[in-house]
């Protein structure tokens, strides 16, 4: 089935597939009691200086600070009538400064992601450390337009420590009217002192209902899938809108289903099907389904502590906290060095075995 015409504009890393980009969402599925909490705090002038947004992948974090930025540049006055008035967080998508924000034409709004790499036609595997640099710049002058400045980091694990001790100097003196919206899917893992400087927000999974609403809301979702295979879709979603769509593509959960497949098995390892995997992954242009597959490993990783919590040794949960560090860390180089991937998956599973061995 085709899918709607490309853009000549690179991918962008904080945007799923050809699925509208988090600054091009202007509903809100779920997470209604956090939002009312950040407006009423805007309202009562106590609105924290940085903010991080955590919980799984695809529940709308990004939807949610791309919002709130939204909703703090057209009213850059809490004490407004229009603001002690208002019911949410929106803003309608017709309004100048809404257009502005979806063009990334705000000169008081910085985005920091992982850019595109126009040589290996891919993205950075981390937030450069020029880039946040570049950033942070905004902070040295007063707003260009009397407002808010704001930084949206897209997503915190993206970060390496050089980038979060970079951010955290700012953090802990902000400029008046400053904000950051940091949005992660595993909080936990963000340096302690950016923590203890921020307001964490947790996101929790939606529900069915709300996932179902979110594709609902997608013409390219409406105009391609039967009913019944987007409910299935959900129902097989955990609460994740970016999971639902992954199962929607064919390709994609038969993916997913061979790396389960592969975890599953732990600590025995399936030598034939690990190379298979390999192969199925090491390809340039498996970008995508490379970082999936990571995906895939750092939440059986998360899984495996959450479960072990409490009946496992601490040595061993301790061990998997290793693991990841050291997953983390061989996928950043391997990317940024373009090294063959195979070597690299080979070494997850047979880590994953031995932190699995008790």
């Amino acid at each position: 089935m085709k899918r709607r015409a490309q853009s000549d504009a690179p991918p962008e890393s904080d945007r799923f597939k050809d699925y509208p980009h988090p600054r091009a969402t202007f509903d809100l599925f779920g997470h209604a009691a956090i939002e009312q909490g950040l407006l009423q705090a805007y309202k009562d002038g106590r609105l924290p200086q940085s903010i991080i947004l955590g919980g799984p992948e695809g529940i709308g974090k990004a939807t949610l600070a791309w919002r709130l930025a939204r909703f703090l540049m057209v009213h850059p006055d809490p004490d407004r009538p229009s603001v002690q008035a208002a019911q949410n967080l929106y803003v309608p998508p017709d309004h100048p400064i809404a257009h502005r924000l979806l063009g990334l034409a705000h000169g008081d709004l910085v985005l920091l992601r992982r850019e595109w790499n126009d040589k290996r036609k891919r993205p950075f595997s981390e937030i450069r450390i020029e880039d946040i640099r570049t950033a942070l710049g905004l902070f040295q002058n007063a707003s260009g337009e009397g407002g808010w400045r704001i930084i949206i980091i897209d997503c915190a694990e993206d970060l390496n420590r050089s980038g979060a001790n970079a951010l955290l100097k700012l953090i802990e003196e902000p400029p008046p009217k400053s904000l950051f919206l940091i949005i992660s899917h595993r909080p936990g893992r963000i340096l302690p002192t950016v923590r203890s400087r921020s307001q964490l927000l947790h996101l929790e999974p939606l529900q069915d209902s709300e996932v179902l609403q979110a594709l609902q809301s997608l013409e390219e979702v409406k105009e391609l899938y039967q009913p019944q295979a987007i409910q299935e879709a959900v129902r097989d979603s955990a609460g994740s809108v970016r999971e639902a769509l992954r199962n929607l593509d064919t390709d994609s959960r038969a993916l997913a289903k061979k790396i389960d497949g592969l975890l599953g098995q732990l600590p025995m390892l399936d030598n034939r099907g690990l190379h298979g995997l390999c192969d199925e992954l090491a390809g340039i242009a498996k970008t995508e389904e490379f970082e999936a597959f990571l995906l895939h490993v750092y939440d059986w990783i998360d899984a495996r502590v959450q479960a072990g919590a409490g009946h496992l040794p601490a040595s061993q949960l301790a061990r998997y906290a290793q693991v990841w560090e050291k997953i983390a860390l061989a996928a950043r180089e391997t990317e940024a060095l373009n090294l063959d991937r195979r070597p690299l998956i080979l070494s997850i599973f047979t880590n994953l075995a031995e932190a699995s061995t008790s």
